[in-house]
């Protein structure tokens, strides 16, 4: 295939060429940019404009996108059908991609991997080999009704931000089917953009349909003589010493459907500011309490605190460094916020309040006169 060059995307970094080739009519600079992973596996990040995580986005848009996508699902899939999103970069986007499926799709059920043990049965564990956190888990719905369904899952819908190889999605089938998961007849990967030029198909010998906003191909060309970056020690999947919400309605353990119960007694007027924050996997209920404040005329934008290093460049304009909310003593991040200005900040935890670590607090204030912190507990 020839590919014009509008459909060729370079970006030069410290430690190579990254060169992205695709036949789509979207304009690729409109989905992501590149930045570097502070992660001696995989030097380069494709950074999503549209997915709410390391570059703050309007809830109206990531909504779009999230429709875009369901609206590519096939609704005559085999059911029950079996959502999986992984964590932490596309529990969201698995949610979201999630609630607009489900009106149409026979006797559906999301999962969410979790790299945060909770009491319930686990289901199975996996690997992300070139992640920052290398092992995820699975649990069982905790409603017998969810748990039947995920048991007798015809349809396997795997959800996540990108595919850059397909090996993370074939690493969770093999385990779902050792774990069990004998009655799968299909399996759908759902991602923003996916350049793993039909990794999964090949390999699986279930049909795989492959749905993405954009497809295409990937070539790195290193450096020789660049240096490895030193990764931060966040390749943590423990319980830490605060305790996490008992309230598990939106992914980790089962979820058919959810309604907006964060923050319920927060208001606003119209054209106030507002950026809402998710953390970490904890993201989805934040996300309903930032659409109901755009709805209300608010001026919202939703972004994440999230565990993944990035080197600040490129994408990521700037960055705030400090500790996790979950006990573990490891360093959190919080991209493309320090540089701009809002009204009003709003942290959502699954953790107490005073868990959220007084730096970021005060690195808050600097963008926002107004911060508040948000408990799901």
């Amino acid at each position: 295939m020839t590919l014009q060059a509008s459909h060729i995307y370079r970006r030069e970094l410290a430690t190579g060429t990254l060169t992205v080739t695709t036949d789509s009519d979207i304009e690729l600079e409109s989905l992501f940019d590149i930045a570097e992973r502070r992660n001696p596996k995989r030097a380069f990040l494709f950074v999503s404009k549209v997915l709410g995580r390391h570059i703050p986005v309007a809830p109206h848009l990531m909504q779009q996108r999230y429709a875009e996508l369901a609206a590519k699902i096939p609704v005559d899939l085999p059911g029950p059908v079996l959502f999986i999103g992984m964590a932490e970069t596309a529990v969201g986007l698995a949610a979201g991609v999630f609630r607009e499926a489900s009106k149409t799709i026979d006797a559906p059920v999301l999962l969410t991997s979790t790299r945060h043990p909770v009491d319930g049965e686990l289901l199975c564990e996996f690997k992300e080999n070139h992640s920052h956190a290398t092992d995820h888990l699975i649990y069982k719905p905790q409603d017998p009704q969810l748990r039947e369904r995920m048991l007798q899952a015809r349809t396997l819908v795997l959800i996540d931000d990108e595919a850059t190889t397909g090996n993370t999605f074939y690493n969770l089938l093999q385990a779902l089917q050792a774990a069990g998961l004998d009655r799968l007849s299909k399996v759908v990967t759902v991602t923003l953009t996916d350049w793993s030029q039909d990794s999964l198909t090949t390999r699986c010998a279930l049909p795989v349909e492959v749905v993405a906003l954009v497809k295409g191909g990937w070539q790195w060309a290193p450096r020789p003589d660049a240096p490895l970056p030193e990764m931060p020690a966040v390749n943590v999947t423990a319980r830490g010493d605060v305790p996490i919400s008992r309230r598990q309605d939106w992914g980790r353990l089962g979820m058919l459907e959810s309604q907006a119960a964060l923050g319920a007694a927060l208001t606003t007027e119209r054209g106030e500011k507002i950026l809402v924050l998710g953390s970490g996997e904890f993201v989805w209920q934040p996300f309903l309490l930032a659409e109901r404040l755009e709805q209300a005329q608010a001026d919202v934008r939703f972004g994440s605190l999230t565990r993944s290093p990035i080197a600040q460049g490129m994408a990521i304009a700037s960055a705030i460094t400090f500790t996790d909310n979950y006990g573990l003593g490891m360093p959190n991040f919080v991209y493309n916020v320090a540089h701009q200005r809002f009204d009003r900040v709003i942290v959502c935890v699954e953790t107490p309040i005073d868990s959220v670590c007084p730096t970021l607090l005060r690195e808050l204030a600097n963008v926002a006169p107004r911060v508040e912190v948000v408990s799901y507990a």
